[in-house]
């Protein structure tokens, strides 16, 4: 699985700390930075991540800011995505089941180390229900059909 990873500089150490992780877990990383903690915009990290998987460039997206509710914000502007900011594992497993979410947000001020990469291996691991959520998640791009067509 390729994945891509973002952040602002509130998400570096957390993107840096998960990077690693996933790499020792054998996945296909794509660091689009930062690569510091200077200051920058958290939108462009979050576009730039969500336009690859929109793209299909990239199978998931992962992006970090200092509460990940910003850079969420952000990807979830462009066409197809459908990110969810989870504090816990819980929420990381039915953003997959219910939702089929294709990217995570999460917030390195919020989140330690260990939560972080916890909520990160449920999220990646867990499938797609579909069912009866499959006509949920229809709906939620039916939304954003209208929207454009506006």
């Amino acid at each position: 699985m390729k994945i891509v990873l973002g952040c602002d500089h509130g998400g570096f150490e957390l993107k840096e700390a998960i990077k690693k992780h996933l790499i020792k877990m054998g996945y296909d990383i794509m660091d689009i930075g930062v690569y510091n903690t200077d200051s920058v915009d958290y939108p462009d990290f979050g576009e730039r991540a969500a336009q690859m998987v929109a793209d299909n460039e990239v199978d998931r997206g992962i992006i970090i800011c200092g509460t990940g509710i910003g850079i969420s914000i952000a990807a979830n502007k462009v066409k197809g995505i459908r990110c969810a900011l989870c504090a816990n594992e819980y929420m990381a497993k039915m953003s997959r089941m219910h939702n089929n979410a294709n990217m995570l947000a999460l917030g390195e001020r919020v989140l330690g180390k260990g939560v972080a990469t916890d909520i990160v291996d449920i999220w990646l691991s867990t499938e797609f229900e579909g069912g009866r959520h499959e006509n949920r998640v229809n709906k939620l791009m039916d939304i954003e059909k209208l929207r454009v067509e506006e």
